[in-house]
């Protein structure tokens, strides 16, 4: 029996070169937890596009959102570990579920293969033009003066914890409204149903531009080039905050060989200077360069910061 055991291993190692040179055999599908028409959508959209060119075979993007992202990152857990199905997973469900879940339908540490690091978000605190606010102090003073009129919408904790830990410290009075996507957020501000949202600015580009939706802040390191007059929150407020990133993940199991090709490929595309300036740059997004073990190292660390900024929240899993 061992040496049947054996024998299995070296065929599978023979096996797995050839295993990645003929990936993919059939239709590709990346999963997302997310809605359609956000920001982390468009990009996968845009890869998946490339991808297909890459490998002659169909590429296909499947929105599962709902459940606080739980849902599509389940399906992405479930499924079959041979590089067929993918997902794009923000830092949420990978590094802050499991400490705001009792118990969660998979193992963020355990069940996902990490294959890339594409981006990370932009974030900027945004108003309907109508509240006529042009700063953060601005919009603090009128949610003072207007105490439980003013709703903001957000969709992942991290963001939700700056805004309460804003309101904490300020004395700002915001209602929280829920949405599952960026899409959905950005239709609200428009509408002026949620006039204050704190999101990704590769959601709301056109309308920054035209002037509809007004930028207070961004949650940067330094100004966004598309902003360039919007202050940092460090320069706003007197601190940034966690970045927001989104990853290209398999589920647990996926050959290594797989994992590698995967990889390589989606660097080779992401380094593409027309995609470069078409998702990155003017999105208001920056570029990761974290791959295989460099992000599951960089994922290690950031989980580290979702454990504290939970435990400062002060909230209890449920």
């Amino acid at each position: 029996m061992l040496t049947r055991a054996m024998l299995a291993v070296v065929a599978l190692l023979l096996c797995a070169p050839a295993m990645a040179q003929d990936f993919p055999t059939r239709i590709v599908r990346i999963i997302i937890p997310l809605a359609a028409g956000g920001g982390g959508d468009v990009f996968t959209r845009a890869l998946a596009s490339e991808l297909q060119t890459v490998w002659g075979q169909p590429v296909v993007v499947e929105n599962r959102p709902g459940g606080a992202l739980i849902i599509g990152t389940r399906a992405c857990a479930e499924a079959v570990a041979d590089g067929h199905t993918l997902c794009v997973l923000s830092s949420e469900p990978i590094v802050y579920s499991q400490f705001l879940n009792k118990k969660l339908p998979y193992d963020p540490e355990k069940d996902f293969e990490p294959i890339a690091n594409l981006f990370f978000n932009t974030l900027a605190l945004v108003a309907n033009k109508s509240l006529d606010v042009k700063s953060m102090p601005a919009l603090i003073a009128l949610a003072k003066a207007r105490p439980s009129t003013l709703s903001y919408a957000t969709f992942s904790f991290p963001l939700v914890h700056f805004m309460e830990k804003l309101k904490k410290e300020t004395g700002a009075d915001f209602v929280r409204v829920p949405f599952r996507g960026g899409n959905e957020v950005v239709t609200a501000v428009l509408s002026g149903s949620t006039p204050v949202a704190l999101l990704a600015l590769s959601n709301m580009v056109p309308h920054l531009q035209s002037g509809r939706i007004v930028a207070l802040a961004v949650n940067s390191k330094t100004r966004s080039p598309l902003v360039p007059d919007v202050p940092t929150f460090a320069e706003a407020y007197g601190e940034d905050y966690a970045q927001t990133w989104f990853g290209l993940f398999a589920p647990a199991g996926t050959p290594a060989p797989i994992l590698a090709k995967v990889a390589r490929d989606v660097s080779h595309i992401v380094d593409e200077p027309d995609f470069r300036r078409r998702m990155f740059f003017d999105r208001g997004v920056e570029p990761a360069r974290e791959r295989l073990a460099d992000f599951a190292r960089f994922i290690g660390e950031d989980r580290k910061v979702a454990a504290r900024i939970v435990a400062e929240s002060g909230f209890q899993p449920e």
